[in-house]
């Protein structure tokens, strides 16, 4: 009738191309923080990135009317940003081991176990789905992992790179399952003041020691990783709210396309056939494991 137009109605496109794009930019996002990562180590990039980010959006939350929550969700609140700690450092630490594509290709196995994850935590019942979801996910990673090995000696970077971002999923598919909870209790603003401000406040009790100051170059590419962290973050919210989960979270998976790409500009790095076969088999692995749900986004990232 008069009022504004239906996005929905008049535009249904307009959600899965504001997806496709933000998860460009999130892998683009990746790309910055694997530069920073490399000049000062993935700690110091993640510390720094996360108190840039609470310093932009504490005061937002404030602004708009924030108010410091009850116990229960602070304990909420904090343990996820432990949570988010642990996964961004361990993630930024493979990144700069592996190819940008190759480690987000491994992460994609994240949701798979975040269905495990749900059933030992929130009591949800473990379908026959997500059985053959699993093994077709574990596949995947061997495959990749398998060609690697089969493309001559793996070095000890390598190594602990794919370690890496094994313990990464873990911890990601865990913060899946609390941002479940949070989600709940909190609006998304509290969300993510808290989570930045836990993982800056986290990882700065080691900084007298691990600390390296950025330079010009790596802080630029912090600023920039957090710039598109705020955008993308905004563009996601705003997809969702116009389209079903169930239309947007397969775009998602595009992320290893982006990555592919991002990593060839940025640090000239080839992608192997083993990478696409394993990546294809998770994700029909989490095709197949969470399609009946409403899974939350899949690309690893930190906040």
């Amino acid at each position: 009738m008069g009022g504004a137009m239906d996005v929905r109605s008049h535009h249904p496109a307009l959600p899965i191309a504001a997806t496709f794009a933000a998860i460009g930019m999130l892998s683009l996002m990746d790309a910055f923080m694997k530069s920073a990562s490399i000049a000062v180590g993935a700690y110091s990039a993640m510390m720094v990135r996360s108190a840039l980010g609470f310093a932009v959006i504490g005061p937002v939350w404030r602004l708009t009317g924030g108010r410091w929550p009850e116990a229960g969700v602070v304990r909420i609140h904090v343990i996820r940003g432990l949570v988010g700690a642990g996964m961004a450092f361990s993630f930024f630490f493979a990144l700069v081991r592996l190819p940008l594509a190759e480690g987000i290709a491994i992460s994609f196995i994240a949701p798979l176990i975040a269905l495990y994850l749900a059933a030992l935590m929130l009591h949800e019942r473990i379908a026959p789905r997500a059985v053959i979801a699993a093994v077709l996910g574990l596949a995947g990673v061997v495959v990749i992992v398998g060609e690697r090995i089969g493309r001559g000696p793996t070095s000890d970077d390598a190594a602990l790179g794919i370690a890496a971002v094994l313990v990464s999923a873990v911890l990601y598919a865990f913060n899946l399952v609390l941002a479940r909870k949070q989600a709940l209790l909190a609006r998304p603003l509290e969300v993510t003041a808290f989570q930045n401000g836990t993982v800056a406040i986290a990882l700065a009790l080691g900084a007298p020691w691990l600390l390296v100051v950025p330079g010009a170059h790596a802080f630029g590419d912090i600023a920039a990783s957090a710039a598109i962290a705020v955008a993308s973050g905004t563009m996601l919210a705003w997809s969702y709210a116009r389209a079903e989960a169930q239309v947007l979270v397969p775009i998602e998976y595009s992320a290893f396309l982006w990555a592919a790409l991002f990593g060839w500009l940025f640090f000239r790095e080839p992608v192997h056939s083993g990478t696409i076969a394993g990546a294809v088999l998770i994700v029909i692995g989490c095709w197949i494991g969470t399609r009946k749900g409403a899974p939350a986004p899949i690309e690893q990232t930190a906040v």
